[in-house]
């Protein structure tokens, strides 16, 4: 973009500037993380949960008065898949409104220059427009599956947008799209379909199995986004975007749960057979992000989706107990 009259202070020129990442060792937050340390920022601000209780209030008031970081990068909730969601309703809803009210609140408080909101696309409505515009959001009922997380996370992107509105503090969103990579979660009984694919398959070769059965058709469409390409973007918004609304941080590219299973199969090197269990529910046909405002403003995707499998499973390999 290059805007002549914007502040000349940019982020990324801000190499010594204290960042302060929350949840900086789940999937995302350590994701930016790697990135900003690539990068050449040198003054991160790194609490586990341990250090610091983001659900507290006076811990976070007490953290940011005796810190006082420059920028917020908010990648801490409370995560989890359908049965994790239909089992802990109260702490979906309860821990997420705490940690993004406590951090937004007291950015702005103690004189954040900025601060970036991440929810996910579990926001929009269950029967939103394909792909998804970031107007779809609040045009109809939610994913009764989710609902409690997503309202979370509508309130932390109109928090923020009123902190704006009010008090011009600088505080923007972003809404990724479907994640993996490097530290993803791949529990056999509540991760997503990527690594609970992939840890099948792995198992499958190492146990000499005959075949693997997927459920469904392996018709729906899904959008992957790598986890890398999404701290590249939070850079970029970090650096160039200081708008209202929310942005879509999505690859803009579908893959069949076919397809996925068959590259991921490929990554894993397992040689047996892939059956589909066509008597099993496919879920929706079709959940693709519509981010063409963020390529507007200069951001792509570049890690091909097999790519990332094959790199994620590298990591697989390297760092979770077989």
């Amino acid at each position: 973009m290059g805007d002549s009259n914007k502040d000349s202070c940019s982020f990324l020129s801000e190499k010594s500037a204290k960042i302060f990442v929350a949840g900086h060792r789940g999937l995302v937050g350590s994701a930016i993380v790697r990135k900003l340390l690539s990068l050449g920022f040198t003054n991160l601000l790194l609490r586990t949960h341990a250090e610091l209780d983001l659900t507290r209030q006076s811990d976070v008031e007490s953290f940011f008065a005796a810190e006082k970081p420059s920028y917020v990068i908010v990648a801490a909730a409370k995560v989890g898949g359908i049965h994790a969601n239909n089992t802990y309703p109260a702490e979906f809803i309860a821990i997420n409104l705490q940690i993004q009210t406590n951090v937004i609140d007291s950015a702005f408080r103690y004189g954040v220059k900025k601060l970036l909101f991440l929810g996910s696309s579990c926001i929009y409505p269950k029967f939103a427009p394909q792909p998804i515009p970031e107007n779809a959001l609040l045009t109809g009922p939610l994913e009764p599956t989710n609902e409690w997380y997503a309202i979370a996370k509508i309130a932390g992107i109109k928090m923020c947008q009123a902190y704006q509105i009010q008090y011009k503090f600088n505080a923007i969103s972003g809404m990724p799209t479907n994640l993996y990579g490097p530290n993803d979660n791949f529990h056999p009984e509540n991760s997503h379909v990527l690594p609970a694919l992939m840890r099948r398959f792995h198992e499958a070769k190492v146990n000499g199995a005959k075949e693997v059965v997927v459920w469904g058709t392996g018709s729906p469409l899904r959008e992957f986004l790598h986890v890398d390409d999404l701290a590249d973007a939070v850079v970029f918004m970090m650096d160039e975007y200081d708008g209202l609304e929310h942005l879509n941080v999505g690859s803009g590219k579908e893959v069949s749960i076919k397809e996925l299973a068959e590259w991921v199969k490929e990554a894993v090197g397992f040689e047996g057979e892939l059956v589909w269990d066509s008597s099993k529910p496919d879920g929706t046909p079709r959940k693709l992000m519509d981010s063409s405002k963020l390529a507007r403003l200069g951001w792509r995707a570049k890690i091909e989706l097999r790519d990332g499998l094959a790199d994620t499973y590298k990591w697989y390999l390297e760092n979770v107990k077989q």
